[in-house]
Order: structure tokens, then sequence, then C-alpha cells
């Protein structure tokens, strides 16, 4: 593969002119020696695979974006002291981001639920929205959380355009850790060309999605959301030593991930610490939130983001918030303590829950410490110190902030073709296909209608369209995987897409949505070959039974498969 990336653009010098530097400065880098580094180019050459697309098609959806991305992100990390974090850190996330939803995905037919033919036609605005999307979603970052200046003295800002002079660059002391995602709007028309936009605009429901996600509404994004999600957990996680596969599996939208996302908003966003009428306070190894306050604002915030499940009683949640490890447990083993807070002359008696300060910031600068004394009382000892598997060392606060130091270890970037066969096998994974991977199923003609059916199944069980386990659904879980039920499910499906009958018009259409569906090979069978099981519907007044399908354990309709339903048994065999 020629290296055709690597060419100037007009108007584009090699490099700057040579510039006296003083010590601490970087020289600004074109495009085309940031991108020349080996483990850029093997990111730009799988990211070409993944779009197979023509060179000139490439060159003007995917790599002028790429080429303005690099301008402006230059040596600036992806974080402090997190992922990515060294000089170039964040061209090298965002090309990994590229790279790996691009690969997740070839897993999807989009838009979901649309006719096969209209899914084709908008194929190559998806894929390039979901690029765009993974790209930019941090871009945010080298607004607001980093202070960039000039040899000169001067301030840089990037909706000044690129930078032009040495450079040095600090993070911001004090600086709201949510607020970059707000700010990739001041950036992404810098980044994308109108005749891009012009583009993506015509497709109604990618460009919802696709400004949701730019404004750091995930929970509106969809799947386009879901995907650049997956793809930041994989990079992250393999960046930092994690296990990107456990990443990618971990369910994004249990209770757990919302009560934690949920509770470091509040703390980092809404709740006042440390003083009276705070809503918690910080000690060198705990946090204490005033228990009443907190589950109030919790629940509540995670109503407005439209989360099921939560409790409507206080108990109920502290239970839950025990029971996901988030809270420490007193030495009666609840999940409330009655502790004394002391500062100087003032004192006042609190119920509160504990939790281990790392859980909210990881590895992020804390604020100040609490100068006072937390006392639990009725003999309840101190929790011990950090021990839950979110602790990092824990960084103290800097009395002074210095700029970033360079001198950090040269970065191993052999993992790349790991990270990225990991992809391969969770994308055959996602389709329990025991034949291939999706790709290859979705480039036969006759598997296009039976994975228009899958993701028509998952979006309506996402959205909760189509409800699981209800005693009218025709979708349930038994023995931890779901069970279709035949013909209803087929024929729901048929009733809102209607399908033309064959050309002996002697098949039903439902019929026709069936066979395609057995193609996937995704279901289980039975032993005798057989692809219908029964299960036996056990209620209080009747008994029935139910005629359908089973889905491999590892076909994935909702991230997180629901507890059986207590009402059917599988009858005959085992699965």
């Amino acid at each position: 593969m020629k290296r055709w990336w690597l060419t100037f653009q007009k108007g584009e010098a090699a490099e700057p002119a040579p510039t006296p530097i003083a010590e601490g400065f970087m020289l600004p880098q074109s495009a085309e020696s940031l991108l020349a580094a080996d483990h850029r180019r093997k990111l730009l050459e799988r990211i070409w695979q993944y779009t197979a697309l023509s060179e000139a098609q490439f060159d003007r959806l995917y790599l002028e974006p790429i080429r303005r991305y690099a301008r402006y992100v230059q040596q600036l990390p992806a974080s402090e002291s997190h992922h990515h974090a060294y000089p170039g850190g964040m061209l090298d996330h965002g090309l990994e981001l590229v790279a790996c939803s691009l690969k997740l995905r070839q897993s999807y037919l989009l838009p979901s639920g649309a006719a096969p033919e209209d899914q084709a036609a908008q194929a190559d605005a998806w894929s390039a929205a979901i690029a765009y999307g993974a790209l930019l979603h941090d871009i945010g970052k080298i607004a607001v959380d980093l202070q960039v200046e000039y040899q000169n003295a001067e301030r840089w800002h990037p909706w000044q355009g690129p930078l032009k002079q040495p450079y040095r660059f600090r993070y911001h002391p004090g600086r709201d850790y949510k607020l970059h995602g707000a700010a990739a709007g001041l950036l992404y028309t810098q980044i994308l060309s109108p005749d891009l936009l012009d583009w993506l605009s015509a497709y109604p429901e990618l460009w919802g999605q696709l400004l949701f996600l730019l404004a750091d509404h995930y929970e509106h994004a969809g799947t386009l959301g879901d995907l650049v999600l997956q793809a930041d957990r994989v990079s992250t996680a393999q960046n930092i030593g994690g296990n990107p596969a456990k990443a990618l599996q971990a369910p994004k939208h249990s209770l757990q991930h919302h009560l934690l996302t949920g509770l470091r908003h509040l703390v980092k966003n809404e709740f006042k610490l440390n003083q009276p009428g705070a809503a918690g306070w910080l000690t060198e190894d705990h946090l204490w939130l005033v228990s009443k306050t907190t589950t109030d604002k919790l629940r509540a915030h995670l109503l407005a983001q439209a989360v099921d499940g939560i409790p409507s009683s206080n108990i109920a949640l502290f239970d839950e918030l025990q029971s996901h490890g988030l809270v420490e447990a007193t030495s009666e083993g609840k999940a409330v303590w009655s502790a004394i807070v002391t500062d100087d002359d003032w004192q006042h008696r609190f119920t509160f829950l504990c939790l281990q300060p790392s859980l909210i910031w990881a590895d992020e600068v804390r604020p100040e410490y609490f100068g006072g004394t937390v006392e639990p009382m009725n003999n309840d000892p101190v929790p011990t110190s950090e021990t839950s598997e979110w602790t990092p060392d824990r960084p103290q606060p800097a009395p002074e902030v210095k700029p970033l130091e360079l001198n950090h270890p040269i970065q191993d970037f052999d993992y790349l073709d790991d990270m990225l066969d990991i992809l391969q096998v969770t994308a055959e994974l996602d389709t329990g296909s025991s034949t291939g991977s999706l790709q290859s199923a979705a480039s036969a003609p006759k598997d296009a209608v039976g994975l228009a059916f899958l993701e028509w199944m998952r979006e309506g069980v996402r959205s909760h369209r189509l409800v699981i386990n209800d005693s009218k659904a025709k979708i349930h879980t038994v023995n931890g995987t779901f069970f279709l039920v035949t013909p209803g499910i087929f024929q729901r499906y048929t009733a809102e897409y209607p399908v033309q009958p064959d050309e002996n018009k002697k098949t039903e259409p439902w019929r026709q949505i069936q066979r395609h569906f057995e193609n996937l090979n995704i279901h289980q069978k039975r032993a005798n070959g057989h692809n219908i099981w029964t299960c036996k519907v056990k209620g209080p007044r009747k008994k029935s039974l139910l005629n359908g399908y089973f889905l491999q354990k590892t076909v994935d309709l909702c991230g997180e498969t629901p507890s059986d339903n207590p009402f059917l048994e599988c009858t005959g065999e085992k699965l």
C-alpha cells in the first residue's frame, strides 16, 4: 500500500521555518510529519481497509478531516494523568477511536430498521459520521482543559486556527471535567468542511445522532453514540494496561454504571463540599456524602436521564449502592453511617454514605481535603484505606501548576494488532455466527434481510418499543438467553415493514423473514437438528405452550440480558 496520505497538501509547508526554541517549547508540525509515525501509518491503513473506499473517496471523506485534526491537536495529550497522557496522545487516541469504531460498525446495518436498499444507500454516510464522532469526541479538551501559550507569552485558542509558533501547554488546575464534552461545538466546524456537513445533514436520523454526540448527549445519540463509547473504552483500557475485551463487553447501561456516573456528576458539578450546608466532606481517605441529600439528588438526576430501574425509596437505593460496591458498609453491614463533623468551633451530626474518593476522581486531581474531622459514631471503625478495583496511585493537589514535562517514556505501540484483532473476534461474537464474521454474512444478499430484522429487534428492545417477559411479549429470557416467539415476532416485523410476497405468492411474508433469520445461524438447534423449541407457560390459572427460537448466548440484544422469566420453562431437552 503506497503512502499517499503523506503527500503535502496544497498551501501547506513541509515544516515551519526554523525558529530558535526556548527550553520547554515545541515547534508545531505539519500533518504530514505528525502522521508519518509508524503506528499512525498502520492505523491509517486499517481505517482505509475498513472503509473499502477508493483512494480519492478516502482522501476526501476521511484523510482530509484527519489532517485537519492533526494540525489542531499537534503534540497535545489526551489527559493529564489517565489514558494517552503523553505528548501526541490526543492524536493517537483519535486515530484509535476511528479505527475501533469503524471495525465495530461492521456488525451493524444502519439506520436500524430501514429497508435494505436504504441501508445500502446510506452506508457510506453512516460510516463517515461514526468516524467523525469518534475523532472529535474529545476535541473540546484542547479548548477548555489545556492552557496553551506561544513562546512570546501570547495565549493560543483553537478557534484562532492551528498552532503556528513554538508552544507549550499545561492543564487548568480548576477545570470542570465535564465541560470538554460541551466544548466540541466550538471546533468541529474547523475539522469538518461545509461540504461534509451538507452531505451528512441530508440524513435526518444520522444527523440527529451525530449532533447529540458532539453536544455530549450520548443518551440521545443512538447506535452512533454506542459505537463511539465502545471504541473509547477499548482504546482507553488498552492504553492504561487494562483488558480491552472486558472493557468492550462491560454493559454500558447497567444500573451500576448509571449509579456511578450519576454520583460523579453530582459531586463534581452540583455538590458543595467541606463547609456548613454542604452535601459532603472529603477527607484524605474517604468521601462522606449526606445520605438523604445524595439519594434524592441521584434519583432525580437519573430519572431526568430516562434511566429505568431506579428504586423509589431511599432504603432500596441505599441497598443498590451497597450491593454494587459503591459505598462502604458499617460494622453492622449497613450502608448508612452516623458521624459528627467538627470544624473549629462548628460541629454537627449527619447520616452519611461513605465512598472511596477514587470512585469519583479516579486519578484526577481532587479538591482540597477537609481541615476538620469526620468521626463515625456507634463504635464504627473508620473504613480501611482504598482497596477497590478503581484505586489508582492517588495524586495530591499541586500547589503550583507547572508546564507538562516532555520527558515521558517512549510509548509502546505494538498493541495495535492485538487491539484490532480483539475487535474482529468481538464482532463475530456479537452476531453469534459460527460460520464467520458479520461482514462476510452481510456481503450475501440473502442475509441482509435477516440482519435488518436483527437490528430491528435490537433497536426495539433498547427503546422499549419491544418489551421483554411481558404476558404479551414476543421476546422472553429463558435459561440465560433470549427466546423469540414464532410466528409472533416475525409477524410484528412484517406489520411494521411490509415484505413483498414471493413470485408464486405461496410463502407468507412473515415466513420469508423467518427464513432469512435462520440463515444468520445465530439460533440454537435441538439435538435432532430442528430449529423450533417449546416452552411451557406456568400461570396461576392456566397453562399453555409457546414455540420459538433460542438465540445463542453470545447474541446481544440490549447490553445486559434480563433475568429469566419465572413463568416460562423449556420443555424436553436442555439447552
